[in-house]
């Protein structure tokens, strides 16, 4: 299937490319035939990256994000993970006042943040770089909203996280023979 069709259907179930997004800046991560070879498989991760050319942060898709669970650095890698739950849900500012704490020499960490204006301090298990997949669990029940949830597809060590509504994960799934997405265990 031609990868521009490959994006209409997916366009079509609410994961269309970010404004600005083109197939020449897909085609500049990998080639085309890798895109047509097994329909949706590898634009479902595509969708999830980042653009891997200057300027850096631009997303191929506002409502998917390919999450490597191996990510924790230290201070600051929860506030970022927080930030991109909130940038695919659509509610850059559903958590204000983010912090965190990782001492991983220590295994001391926490996340703090405002929700709906309560303070919510969360511990944090630290595992070496391994994100605390209960800590993100806790943070996307706080920007689940209406009929829209996230959605998981695992790869290895990483997973793309999207996020919609149960209809459209459904045909999403249809679409892919049940190899799409799952709802993100929680």
């Amino acid at each position: 299937m031609r990868l521009e069709d490959q994006l209409d259907r997916l366009a079509e179930l609410g994961l269309p490319l970010a404004a600005g997004r083109t197939v020449d800046e897909l085609l500049y991560s990998w080639p085309r035939e890798a895109y047509e070879r097994k329909p949706f498989d590898l634009v479902l991760f595509a969708l999830g990256c980042a653009v891997e050319d200057e300027p850096w942060e631009r997303w191929f898709c506002d409502r998917a994000w390919h999450f490597d669970t191996e990510c924790v650095r230290g201070r600051g890698s929860y506030v970022a993970i927080a930030r991109q739950l909130c940038r695919i849900a659509g509610l850059p500012d559903a958590l204000s006042g983010l912090r965190d704490h990782v001492d991983l020499g220590a295994e001391e960490a926490w996340i703090e943040y405002t929700a709906d204006g309560r303070r919510v301090n969360w511990p944090i298990e630290v595992r070496d770089d391994w994100a605390d997949l209960m800590v993100v669990g806790y943070l996307i029940d706080e920007l689940e909203h209406g009929d829209r949830r996230f959605h998981v597809r695992h790869n290895g060590q990483a997973m793309t996280l999207f996020f919609l509504d149960d209809a459209a994960a459904a045909r999403l799934n249809a679409l892919t023979d049940g190899q799409a997405v799952a709802p993100f265990p929680g």
